[in-house]
Order: C-alpha cells, then sequence, then structure tokens
C-alpha cells in the first residue's frame, strides 16, 4: 500500500502531470486554475488565484471555486490510499460544511492535514469490509497568513466487491 502511494504523489508531482490529470478529470477546477502545492503523505496543498474566471460580484474568490479546491486537498489524499488497491475502494462526498471568515483575494491556498485518518478509514475498510466515514478540514489562507475558509468535508469510503 505504502508503495503504491508513493508512486501515486510521484506521478502527480510531476512537472504538468496535475494540471493534465484536472483537465481529463476535473476540468472545471482546471478552468478554475487549481493548482498543487504540496502533496505528502499525511497533508496536500492547492492553490487557487482570484480572476476573473473565478469571481464573484463582490470581486473576490466564489465560494464554488474555493470549496473545488479544499475538496481538491482533501481528495488527493483519499485517492493516494485508494489508487491501485485490491481489492478496490471507492470514495465519495457524503457532505460539506464551509465557514467564510474573510473576502478572498490574490493567491489562496488550502491546506488538508488528514492524511493519517484518510489513510486508517481505507485501511478498516479493506479490512473490514464495511464502509467507513472520516472528516477531513481544509483551511484556506490568503497571502498574508490569514484564514480565509475553512472547510469540513465527510468523504464515505468502501469496498468494491471483486
Amino acid at each position: 500500500m505504502k508503495d503504491s502511494a508513493l508512486d501515486f504523489r510521484r506521478r502527480l508531482t510531476r512537472a504538468g502531470a496535475l494540471r493534465w490529470f484536472l483537465l481529463r478529470q476535473l476540468p472545471l477546477a482546471w478552468l478554475a486554475g487549481c493548482r498543487l502545492k504540496a502533496l505528502e503523505s499525511e497533508r496536500a496543498e492547492v492553490a487557487i488565484r482570484h480572476r476573473w474566471l473565478n469571481q464573484n460580484p463582490f470581486r473576490s474568490l466564489y465560494f464554488g471555486a474555493q470549496a473545488m479546491a479544499a475538496e481538491l486537498s482533501t481528495g488527493l489524499l483519499v485517492m493516494q490510499h485508494t489508487w491501485q488497491r485490491r481489492p478496490g475502494v471507492s470514495m465519495l462526498v457524503t457532505g460539506m460544511q464551509a465557514e467564510f471568515t474573510r473576502k478572498a483575494t490574490g493567491l489562496v491556498v488550502f491546506a488538508c492535514a488528514d492524511g493519517a485518518a484518510l489513510r486508517k478509514a481505507v485501511e478498516a475498510t479493506v479490512a473490514s469490509g464495511e464502509g467507513q466515514t472520516v472528516d477531513a478540514v481544509s483551511i484556506g489562507t490568503d497571502e498574508t497568513g490569514a484564514v480565509v475558509a475553512r472547510f469540513t468535508f465527510r468523504w464515505a469510503v468502501k469496498r468494491r466487491s471483486s
């Protein structure tokens, strides 16, 4: 398992790899400008810059664009532990909660450090065959380091039937 997670991270952190993945699998995130800043075993960071295409009428980053970047920061952590699993493991967002604390302009980085909890949920579902749910928090900070948003995503993982 650890080898496949490491392989996943190596593949995705190559130059242009995430952009190609987004273009093929999540074109709206590609179009909005989501970019991978860091992907490690326990932590992921996704950046998005406020620009005309992803702004709201108040000239700040649209909440939907923030949600995409935040979800991607949590989803990549789940994906690295489900990638090439035998038996396969499905993943699905079953809930989301958001809190906005400041106007989001400029570059906003969403960071999730719940990789260990997500890995444990995947391993538990593979071992027991029972579905698991886990909450992952992604915190968005602007260029000054101020928190602009906090998202909590509830991920459900379930072992696929062979």
